[in-house]
């Protein structure tokens, strides 16, 4: 079974917890894993990963229990081949518009007759020839999940919030429920993804490993940082601080 159906399966009614793995790093990748993230996107379409740093992230993934995903740059059947060759399992194909480019992905991802997969005899995916049949079980082990979106984005890109948006993804996910169809989305906050929860979506993720690193950072600078012209001592006993107004340093 593909491992991120696995991980659904396993989870039940309790939708799984990932991150979006952007700083291209295998220590970044690990410490995700070993943080408690279930499910991670390895993401090729806005880093500079080449294939070789992806298989080094699989291989970092490898190591925790996060289950990986690997957003392509594209739907295009050259790149879909190389990265399931790498050894990726789960792809995330990004700016699907319909059912067309849905069935294209999908088609990419699998050997004749389901597809149009090229085979490859040694590859990082077969585990290097060893996996008994291979071409023959490949297919029930790949998993394609499509990023739907459109340039207009309901007319208010990157306002995730919006009340339009919201009653969108909202009936994206009543959809997906009625078909018996796994549905994924990411939240900036925790706040948002507690509601991507309640409208029933299957899988959340709260923002990705640069962000986190970043908003923690942001935050410790913050806290630390007096405001320009403001006096500050520091002393063994009180730790930093801010006289009143008026009051010098002592």
């Amino acid at each position: 079974m593909n491992p991120l159906r696995q991980l659904l399966k396993s989870c039940g009614s309790q939708a799984p917890l990932g991150t979006w793995i952007m700083a291209a790093s295998p220590l970044v990748t690990e410490a995700m894993g070993h943080a408690g993230f279930q499910w991670g996107v390895i993401d090729m379409e806005h880093t500079p990963l080449d294939m070789m740093e992806v298989i080094q992230l699989l291989q970092a993934a490898g190591n925790t229990k996060m289950v990986p995903i690997v957003r392509v740059p594209w739907n295009d059947t050259v790149m879909i081949k190389r990265v399931l060759d790498a050894g990726a399992t789960t792809l995330l194909v990004p700016f699907v518009q319909n059912a067309d480019e849905a069935a294209r992905a999908v088609a990419a991802m699998r050997y004749p007759p389901e597809g149009i997969r090229g085979l490859a005899g040694m590859s990082r995916g077969s585990k290097f020839g060893t996996v008994p049949e291979y071409a023959k079980t490949a297919n029930r082990t790949v998993g394609t999940v499509v990023q739907i979106e459109t340039p207009a984005a309901l007319g208010v890109p990157g306002n995730t919030t919006h009340l339009d948006v919201m009653a969108a993804m909202a009936d994206a996910a009543r959809r997906c429920k009625a078909i018996g169809k796994p549905i994924g989305t990411v939240g900036g906050t925790p706040e948002l993804v507690v509601q991507y929860r309640a409208m029933g979506y299957s899988y959340v993720a709260i923002g990705s490993d640069l962000g986190l690193l970043m908003r923690g950072a942001q935050a410790a600078v913050k806290a630390l940082t007096t405001p320009e012209g403001e006096e500050h001592v520091h002393t063994l006993q009180h730790g930093t601080t801010t006289p009143p107004s008026g009051q010098g340093a002592y």
